[in-house]
């Protein structure tokens, strides 16, 4: 297939084209290389034989241009994290859910029916949760007044109880608790309901924690793996938030790059006008406290230090059940925890 990587300079995106080519696929990258992203401005190493289009989703003749001959589309081109404030949502919103309606009309003029979205987890919001007394419930929204007296745990909305955490499964309601959860909840709905209009298909990765070799530094957008990382990086210790309880589940980048090519092999199978989502995760998981102390341990020090701060549009615990992925698109991770932690802790970062 020839196909264009949106986002393909990016952390995620370029491993995603390395795994492309090696598989024999014609690949193009289409990057309006976002200074959030890549402060250099620098384009990116690619393959060779690969084209870098500098151009951004939102412009419709670059797009034009970019999926003129393409079969699929593999759209990875986002801004990412929960960014530093409401005067963020505006970039979000236009970078995200815009650009992705400006990316589907061209796709429906050009006739390309065929698209990888690049998802998240966090259009759950807080993760699968059971009360001891009522079975599974949801959280309500996370209250300053406990976070500031160190209650990070949610209880139960019916009873106060404590709750015990699960997996989530894809067929869990959205529950979007940020901007950025909306926009990619949003994307997805944009790409549904284009698949609808014009009898395409669209299959969804919703990324876990994703890190590994080739993360941008710390910026506000940045994932918190990169933050720690940057940290070492200049001999300061993880600062960890809350009390470093938050259960996540930390994919490694390679894993995430062959399950696009797995969705990328499958997709011409699915039925026209469909959507279908998979949870992308490793199956394990992990407090962000012990991710701190196994990297600050592969890397050497300094340990992580455990702040009590927070972040109000965090969510407490959100982990994968990936077993849909496993089963129907036989895509299984390849990176234990440990070993992808030691290889991350001694990978530079990308500026």
């Amino acid at each position: 297939m020839e196909i264009l990587v949106t986002g393909g300079a990016g952390f995620i995106g370029s491993a995603v084209v390395r795994r492309l080519v090696a598989a024999g696929h014609g690949v193009r990258v289409l990057d309006a290389l976002l200074p959030a992203v890549h402060p250099s401005g620098r384009a990116p190493d690619l393959p060779d034989g690969v084209p870098f289009l500098h151009g951004d989703v939102r412009d419709a003749p670059a797009l034009e241009r970019a999926l003129d001959g393409v079969d699929a589309v593999c759209h990875q081109a986002a801004m990412v994290g929960l960014g530093t404030d409401l005067d963020d949502a505006p970039a979000y919103a236009g970078c995200n859910d815009l650009g992705t309606a400006v990316l589907l009309a061209a796709m429906a003029r050009a006739g390309v029916r065929r698209l990888v979205l690049a998802g998240s987890m966090v259009v759950y919001g807080e993760g699968r949760y059971r009360c001891p007394e009522h079975g599974e419930v949801a959280p309500g929204p996370r209250r300053p007044a406990d976070l500031d007296a160190g209650r990070f745990e949610p209880p139960c909305p019916r009873c106060g109880a404590g709750l015990l955490p699960g997996l989530v499964p894809e067929e869990a309601p959205g529950d979007p608790r940020n901007v950025y959860a909306a926009t990619k909840l949003a994307q997805e709905h944009l790409a549904a309901a284009w698949a609808r209009a014009c009898q395409g298909a669209v299959l969804t990765l919703r990324y876990h924690n994703v890190y590994g070799p080739g993360m941008p530094r710390d910026t506000p957008y940045a994932g918190v793996a990169s933050l720690f990382r940057s940290a070492l990086a200049r001999g300061e210790a993880p600062r960890v938030f809350e009390d470093g309880g938050q259960r996540r589940d930390f994919v490694h980048v390679e894993d995430v790059a062959t399950a696009n090519l797995a969705a990328l092999a499958a997709i011409g199978d699915r039925p026209p006008g469909s959507a279908r989502a998979y949870n992308t995760g490793s199956g394990e998981a992990h407090t962000v406290g012990a991710m701190a102390a196994a990297l600050a341990a592969a890397y050497g020090g300094p340990e992580p230090v455990v702040t009590g701060e927070y972040r109000l549009g965090d969510v407490r615990h959100i982990t994968a059940d990936s077993s849909r992925l496993r089963a129907e698109l036989g895509w299984r991770p390849q990176m234990p925890f440990l070993a992808g932690m030691a290889e991350f802790a001694a990978a530079p970062l990308r500026d």
